[in-house]
Order: C-alpha cells, then structure tokens, then sequence
C-alpha cells in the first residue's frame, strides 16, 4: 500500500489520507466465511478493472467512524438508484498506462487522445449528473465538486482529434499540406488508371490492378515481361511469376507525395507534442478526477450489490453488541431461513446446540461475515432495528482444517488454530468456535472444550461457539455472561427448521431419529441406561471460579483505557489555531478555502477562496479537513496555491534560461 492516496472526507472532498493502521482482522477468517466471495460479487458490479483491483485489496475497518462513513457512502449511493436506475460511470479502463506514456519521453497517440477525451466527456457528464443530487444524498454528491473543470483539455483535444486520427482542423499547416498531398495523389492515382488501360501494357500485366509497396504504388507484371516495362522493381509474389513494379512515369511525382507525406507526419507529430504537453500540465488534475470516478465506481457498485441482496443499512457500535433480525445468509439468499440473532446485551457469549444437520455452522457464519461485510461499508440482508458491533478482530475455527502437508489430522489442526486465536483474542473480539472439542475422546474433547471458553470469555471477547456436548449446555446454563441456543428439529418430520432459539439448549435428537425410522424400543431404551451410566461417569467440575468474569471485567477496563489515536479530522478546531494548507470553511463567504498564511497582528489567516487570496478573521473560519489529511509530508503546496501558468513558467526557467520570462505572483 502507499504512503498517501486518496480518498474522500465526510465533507465529501477529495483528500490525500495517510496511511492508516492496517486492519488486525485475521485473513484465516476471510476464506473461512468466505468474505472473498462477497467480495467477488461486488467485482462484479464495478464498470472499470481500477474499481475491482481496489476491491480485491478491501478490507474491513476497525474504525467505527470510518465504518459509519463507508456505510453512509453505501446508502446514498443506493438512494441514488432508487431514484436514477443508471448511472454514467467513466470508463477509466486504458486511462491509467496512458498517463504514463509522456514519462517515456513519447506523445501520445490520436487514439490515446481520444480515450482520455471519453473520460473528459463521461466526467463532465457524471458532474452534471450529481448537480441535483444534493437532497438524496448530501455527502456523496459533493464529492463532484472535487473533479476539475477539464473542459479546456477536452475541447483541445475535441478540436485537434476525430475518430481516433489527428483532424485537418488542427492547424492550418496540417490542412495546407494534406490538401496538397490529397492533389499529388489525385494526379497518380489518374496516370496509373491511364496506364492500366494502356493497350501496350495490357498484356504485361498480371491484373489489372494497382497495389501498394512501402508506400509507394506499383503494378503487378508479368515476369518474363518485366525488362519490357518501363519502372523498377519494388517486390515479387512468392511463386515468383509476379513482380511489383513502379512505373517510371510516376516516380517523381511519388517521390514527391512521399516528400508531402513525411512533411504531414512532422505537423502530425508537432500537434501530438503539443497535446501531449496539455496533458502532462492537467496530469495531477486528471488522476484527481480518475481516483474520484473510481470512488464513484466502488461505492455505487456497493450500492448495486445492496439491491442485489435486498440489503439494508444498519447502527454500529463499539460495545461488542450484535443484534439481527430476520438476517440471511448473503450468499444463500431467500431460500434460507431467516436468522434472529443476540449477543453482547444480557450476556458476552452464546453457546448453540442441536443435530448435526440443523444449520448450526450457518448460523455462526452468517453473523462473521455480516460482521465483516458492515465493517467494509456494506449493506447486509436484516430486518430493522438490526445493528452490529465493529470488532478490532475476528477470529474463527471453522471447518475441517486438516493439514495433508503438515501431518496434522482433523482435531490436531482445530487445536493449533485455537491456540493461536488464545494468544490473540482480546476485548472488542469475535470469536467463533464450531463444534468446539470435535474429532477427539469425548470426555477429554469435552473438559477442553469448557477450558477454552472460559479462557476466551475471560479475555474479554464477544463468544460464539457450537456443541454437541450435553456437559457444555450444562456450563452456558450455570455460567454468568453463557447463553444456550439451540436450532429447532421437527420430530415428526424428521427435519431441521434451521431456526435458532436463544435461551434453550438444543439435543442431539438422536434417541427420537432412531425411534422414528423403526429402532425397537427395547434397543433404544438400552442405549439410554448407557448413556446415563456414560454421563454419570464423565460429568465434571462445570463451576466456574469468580476468577473468570473478574478477569474478563479487568480485560475489558484496561481496554478501555483512552489512547491516543490518529484520524484524518482535527478533534481541536474549537481552539482556532490553524496551519499552511488546512482546507477550512469561510463562513462570510460561504464557501471552501486553503490557508497559505498563518495569523497576523490582527488575529487574521490568509485564505486562498477559488483562486483568490484574502485575509479573513479567524473566528469566521472553521476547519474542515487538516492539512497533515489532505497532503502528504513535504508536499509541495506550490501545486496548491501558484497558478497554472506561473508553474509551467517555473518548470521551463528551471530547465534553462528564457529572455524576457517572470513570474507575477499576485498580491493581497
């Protein structure tokens, strides 16, 4: 990742961010809830491949502003839709290698030119199109303000390029010398004609046709009657039979057109270099209006996948609080059951049971990855009133996670998992168990089982798991902060209704499975004094020491302990104090500034307002965006604040003398 990008304020401007604090979300926990699928799916709404490499890199944040910014961008976006089903997106694709051909020392090219004119028109277009956008989606639509006027590029380039050839309007040399040559060619052409009509050649020649070689125009003869034909050979057809050759009536006036040709390429290449140089002077601005047409491209194809889903917008919070309503699994659609989900109000840690086949491991994958998708800025599939909590971590334990390469077998593979989820689970943590203490002896599976949530809960962290173990329903029941849950199974049916009911442990069911597919009562009644003996002999110490929740709660306070914390907006613009670059509001004037001077005497900032410099009090002036946000370290500001012109003139006095060239800098 870069040092700087950009991105894009609240305020909905265009900024330079730093780089922020990599996210400590697991990427184990991506392919586990296969968040890269969603993320695929979004690929897929995206109009340019900029737009989908940025999406292969997203990651969730673990900032809840960020993450309440991203969704806001997501559900004006989708506001947007409701209203205009299309939206004119640019297509950007091409546009960013072009922008590199001038560093190579070359022009570009008419249909380089005219690629970049179709991202000009398409970002007027799209400007225009969020003008009346203000009311549906008052952040997003601003974000337009921070494209550049290209208008005098695009009319250059409009006027000097059609169709992907350099027109004879560009210069009235350019027009002068492809007239003439249109004239020279003209004149050939009406000789050649002249000549293949000729009776003294007609039998010479192979066709009567006329072809091109190397650019000059030659007639196919026959080859035993090539030292009869007055011209020179230019080629030969591969059989040999056929020479190519140029007559010698028109070879001067060939050399001639050759001669206007090479003069059309020279004012060719003369109006290209020029473009070109247009180019490089709107370079910043263009990549600015592509980085903001690719912001466009990614939030509304956040917006498309939301309709797509029937998703919706939901609350977010810090305090480890979950609550759905009517969720479904992204990426099953309608044909799941509906989730109702809590976690994190009455109690920190859910503990659900039930068969096998009863959608349990659903259940626990749906909240991680609606998890991780709201703190990427989307929209999930919940009812109202649903809300989720942005975690600094989520870690899970899903699956079969044998290791082949390894030599690690099923159980193996799921304990070096948790062991590394131990070492890092902490306060503002979701952890995810399933099937916890599988795959092993089922008394020892167990005990380890219990061990392990007491240490997760311990720590601080938001716990979900699954069992099978009747001993574990038994602890969540006796333990403060332990919820059971369980998925219902229809006993007449024989079939599991995927429905989660929190506040009842669920059973295996496997006694009532047998009975119902024909097992002799007489059998089953057997298997339940053996499983009673069974329990009899493997129950264990379930109580749980105060020592567990009072380390919980000293995980959770000493996590809470304030830090000090980086954020591309200033938490002190009460204090007044601004520097040299922060982009602020003038409140006289009701518009958008850049600071270029500090205070005076008079308690006064200097403040650049669309090109022009005052001085304005500072109590009429707040802060919008920092400039440590907006630019990275020793930018140069000159960008900022020198006029087009004046930085042009800088470049070249820097390069060599120029008699006669100043800078005029105006003065406040």
């Amino acid at each position: 990742m870069e040092s700087a990008r950009f991105s894009y304020s609240n305020g909905g401007n265009l900024q330079f961010y730093k780089k922020m604090e990599e996210p400590a979300l697991n990427t184990n926990t991506f392919k586990t809830l296969e968040f890269n699928k969603i993320l695929e799916k979004l690929s897929s709404f995206a109009m340019n491949d900029l737009t989908r490499k940025r999406f292969a890199k997203l990651k969730p944040s673990t900032d809840e502003a960020v993450v309440r910014s991203w969704l806001s961008e997501t559900s004006e976006a989708a506001a947007i839709l409701e209203k205009s089903s299309s939206v004119p997106i640019a297509n950007l694709n091409g546009i960013e290698n072009l922008l590199r051909v001038p560093d190579k020392g070359l022009n570009l090219s008419p249909e380089q030119l005219w690629l970049l004119y179709g991202l000009l028109e398409n970002a007027a277009r799209f400007q225009r199109f969020m003008r009346d956008k203000e009311f549906i989606a008052p952040t997003v639509s601003t974000y337009a303000y921070s494209m550049f006027d290209l208008s005098e590029l695009k009319n250059e380039i409009e006027r000097c390029i059609r169709n992907n050839r350099v027109d004879d309007g560009a210069s009235k040399a350019l027009a002068k010398v492809r007239k003439r040559t249109a004239a020279m060619d003209d004149k050939i052409k009406s000789k050649l004609e002249s000549l293949v009509k000729s009776s003294m050649y007609r039998d010479m020649m192979q066709d009567q046709i006329v072809s091109m070689r190397d650019g000059r125009y030659v007639i196919p003869v026959k080859s035993e009657h090539k030292r009869h034909f007055d011209g020179t050979i230019l080629d030969s057809s591969s059989s040999g039979a056929t020479v190519y050759m140029e007559p010698q009536e028109i070879k001067k006036l060939q050399t001639e057109l050759n001669m206007l040709r090479a003069e059309e390429e020279i004012e060719i290449s003369k109006i290209l270099g020029q473009l070109t140089d247009m180019v490089v002077g709107y370079e910043r601005e263009i990549s600015i209006t592509m980085e903001a047409m690719v912001h466009y491209d990614f939030i509304f194809a956040k917006a498309k996948y939301s309709r797509a889903i029937d998703g919706a917008a939901v609350k977010v919070n810090t305090e480890n609080r979950i609550i759905i309503h009517e969720g479904r699994h992204p990426l099953l659609g309608s044909k799941c059951v509906p989730l109702h989900f809590r976690l994190g109000e009455e109690y920190g840690a859910l503990v659900i049971t039930g068969p096998n086949t009863g959608g349990k491991t659903v259940a626990i994958k749906t909240v991680g990855l609606m998890t991780l998708m709201v703190q990427s800025g989307l929209h999930v599939p919940v009812g109202d009133g649903s809300e989720f909590a942005v975690y600094r971590n989520v870690l899970v334990d899903i699956g079969d996670n044998q290791s082949i390469e390894q030599s690690l077998s099923t159980f193996s593979a799921h304990i070096t998992n948790i062991i590394s989820i131990l070492q890092e689970t902490s306060p503002r943590d979701l952890v995810i168990l399933d099937e916890l203490g599988a795959g092993t002896d089922p008394v020892e599976g167990m005990a380890l089982a219990v061990a392990i949530l007491e240490k997760v809960y311990s720590k601080g962290s938001s716990l979900l798991a699954t069992t099978h173990y009747s001993e574990i329903k038994e602890f969540a029941e006796q333990t403060p902060g332990f919820e059971n849950g369980s998925m219902a199974f229809d006993l007449e049916t024989l079939r599991p209704l995927y429905r989660l009911t929190i506040g009842k442990a669920g059973a295996s069911q496997a006694f009532a499975i047998a009975s119902k597919l024909g097992m002799s009562a007489e059998l089953i009644e057997r298997a339940k004094n053996v499983a009673g003996r069974s329990e009899e002999k493997t129950s264990v110490d379930l109580s749980v020491p105060d020592k567990i929740q009072q380390l919980r709660e000293k995980a959770i306070l000493k996590d809470r302990k304030p830090v000090k914390r980086e954020s591309m907006f200033s938490a002190g613009d009460a204090e007044k104090v601004f520097e040299v670059g922060d982009r602020v509001h003038v409140s006289s004037m009701n518009s958008a500034g850049v600071i270029f001077e500090l205070e005076n005497d008079r308690g006064e900032y200097g403040v650049q307002v669309d090109g022009k410099k005052v001085w304005v009090q500072k109590k009429r002036l707040s802060v919008h965006i920092k400039a440590e946000a907006l630019y990275p370290k020793e930018y140069d500001m000159d960008i900022v604040f020198e006029t087009k012109e004046n930085r042009k003139k800088d470049k070249q006095m820097k390069k060599r003398h120029v008699d006669g060239m100043s800078i005029e800098r105006e003065g406040i």
